[in-house]
Order: C-alpha cells, then sequence, then structure tokens
C-alpha cells in the first residue's frame, strides 16, 4: 500500500449527482408547477344581494380566497391601492365589474380577469369589464427576474468583504458599502434606465440596498463564524429557497404551502414584494417586509461582531509571565 497516494472517494459517491438534481428541480419546479390560488385576498363589493351571490361563487373554490367585504367600488379600490386585496370584484346597476392591480401581481390579475370572463359568459351578461386600479409600467414583467440579481450582488458583496478585510468592524464597513452602491447602480438600472419600476426613487433604491444588505450581512457573518462552510450554507438558502419561494413572479398565496409564507420570511421574497410596494403602491404594506429584511442584516452584522470577538479573546487572554 503506498501511503503516499492520496484518498479516493468511493464510486458511489456519484449518487449525490442525481440528488442534487432532483432537489434543485424539486425546489425550483415544484412552488410552478402548483400554483393555485390559496386564501387569496380578494375584494367584494356593492349592492348586499349581488354581492353575496359573488361571495358564495367564490367560497365555492374552498380555501382558494380570503373574501373582503367593502361597502362599495370606492372602498374597494382603496383596498386594492393600500395592498389589502389583489382585486375585487364590484356589483354595479350596470352589472358586475372587476377590479385588477397587475402592479401587485400580473398572474393574479390575468387570473381575475378570466374569472371575470367565465362568470360573465355563464350568465350571459357579456364580456365583464375589468378596470386595472394600479398598472404595472410596460417592462414591469421584468421584476421577477430582477430578484436572483440582487441574490447574486448580496452573496458576492458578502464574500468580497469576508476576503478584502479581517477585522469584524472593516468587514461589517464593506458589506454595508458594497451593498449600498450595488443597490444604487441596480436603482439606476431597472427604474432610470430599464422603467422596471416606478415611484419615489430614493425609496426604491432604499430597497435595494437593504435587500442586498440582508443578504450579504448573512454571507459575510456566516463565513466569519463557520468558515467557507458558512458561506455555502448562506449561498443555498438564499439560491435554492429565497429565489424560488419568494413569489415575486406570481404572488405568495399562489404557491403551495408552506413555500409562499417561507419564501416571504427570507430576503428575495421580502425585497423583491417590498419593492412592489415602493416601485408601485407608495409604501403600501411595506412594514413586515422591512422588519424581515432588517432582522436579516442585523443578525448577520451580530454574528460578524461575534466572530470578531472570538477571534480576539485568545490574544487579551495571555498568561503573566513570571519574574
Amino acid at each position: 500500500m503506498n501511503p503516499t497516494r492520496p484518498h479516493r472517494p468511493s464510486p458511489a459517491a456519484i449518487l449525490l449527482v442525481p440528488l442534487a438534481v432532483a432537489l434543485v428541480i424539486t425546489l425550483f419546479a415544484w412552488p410552478n408547477a402548483r400554483l393555485a390560488p390559496r386564501d387569496l385576498p380578494v375584494g367584494v363589493a356593492g349592492a348586499p344581494a349581488a354581492a353575496a351571490a359573488v361571495e358564495q361563487r367564490l367560497a365555492a373554490n374552498e380555501g382558494a380566497f380570503e373574501v373582503h367585504r367593502y361597502s362599495d367600488e370606492a372602498a374597494a379600490r382603496r383596498a386594492i391601492v393600500d395592498r389589502e386585496v389583489y382585486g375585487a370584484f364590484v356589483a354595479t346597476p350596470a352589472g358586475p365589474k372587476v377590479l385588477v392591480a397587475s402592479a401587485a401581481s400580473p398572474a393574479v390579475a390575468q387570473m381575475l380577469t378570466h374569472a371575470a370572463s367565465e362568470g360573465g359568459a355563464a350568465t350571459d351578461a357579456g364580456p365583464v369589464p375589468v378596470q386595472d386600479v394600479v398598472a404595472a409600467s410596460p417592462a414591469g414583467g421584468a421584476l421577477a427576474a430582477s430578484v436572483l440579481p440582487l441574490v447574486i450582488a448580496g452573496l458576492l458583496t458578502g464574500a468580497a468583504a469576508a476576503t478584502l478585510a479581517s477585522g469584524a468592524l472593516a468587514r461589517a464597513g464593506l458589506v454595508v458599502a458594497g451593498s449600498v452602491l450595488a443597490g444604487l447602480v441596480a436603482t439606476v438600472i431597472v427604474h432610470s434606465w430599464l422603467d422596471v419600476v416606478q415611484g419615489d426613487w430614493a425609496a426604491n433604491a432604499a430597497v435595494l440596498s437593504l435587500t442586498v444588505l440582508a443578504i450579504a450581512s448573512v454571507v459575510a457573518g456566516l463565513e466569519a463564524l463557520l468558515g467557507k462552510a458558512g458561506l455555502v450554507v448562506a449561498a443555498l438558502t438564499m439560491i435554492l429557497i429565497g429565489n424560488p419561494f419568494s413569489g415575486v413572479g406570481t404572488a405568495p398565496e399562489m404557491l403551495p404551502e408552506p413555500a409562499g409564507a417561507i419564501g416571504q420570511l427570507l430576503p428575495p421574497g421580502a425585497g423583491g414584494n417590498l419593492l412592489r410596494s415602493t416601485g408601485f403602491f407608495d409604501g403600501a404594506a411595506a412594514g413586515e417586509h422591512i422588519t424581515v429584511l432588517v432582522i436579516w442584516a442585523l443578525a448577520g452584522l451580530a454574528a460578524l461582531l461575534a466572530a470578531g470577538m472570538r477571534e480576539r479573546r485568545p490574544a487579551t487572554a495571555r498568561p503573566a509571565v513570571a519574574a
């Protein structure tokens, strides 16, 4: 036996390849293959008798819709603008009407429009008018495509901070600076150039910077605590779970449970949906998403500082030298 011969893993390790493929395909394909409304918030407004009939039709799809009653069309419109519901079915003297918000979710708006067409055909009332209360920009469909680049920006920022600096404070400074710069560049692209989002430029820049910071700080913090293993764990979590579970391309309530709920607790989902709020709804329903991102950012920075304190402790605890 040659003692200098390097040890090689067993050929059976090749079985890890199909297992990895199965895991990645499942995490990315499963949510999109099982898209369906699950307690999707929608409104019903108008004359009590007609509204009750619409609500009864919606309730027939058990577990699909979370119905909110409103006194009139104006109240339903306010609820859509405040992001309380994705759309509303309104009973008017001239007939039924459907209100949607393609800026909140093009997929849900399309689904409600289709439901309106079916409803109009079922009642022989002709096409049901559909109004887009908060319309997406012409390039708004690209918002979902911006999530993965933000994840990559956060991973690169965190990894660069871990490589370019050694002290905890220096790494934290690089994480914050890199996240702000990445957010500004992203805003120039998606807001100023491509017109993917609208709204206040500074608010969108803050959202994008905070999203990158939430990811980058966790990457740098776990790398400082666990080494390369921490970096791998952070990267896999954000890419394999955070990205496909974000619900930005559809809606969290359209994903199978518990994918939608998990996605909103991770930076990609919270950041993407927060950008919808600032980009089209003047910041409505932003509080929960901001809280999630801030918690991740603070947790990552705390991990960085904890690792720095751990590294300094042996140096300060030197034994006394005998005279």
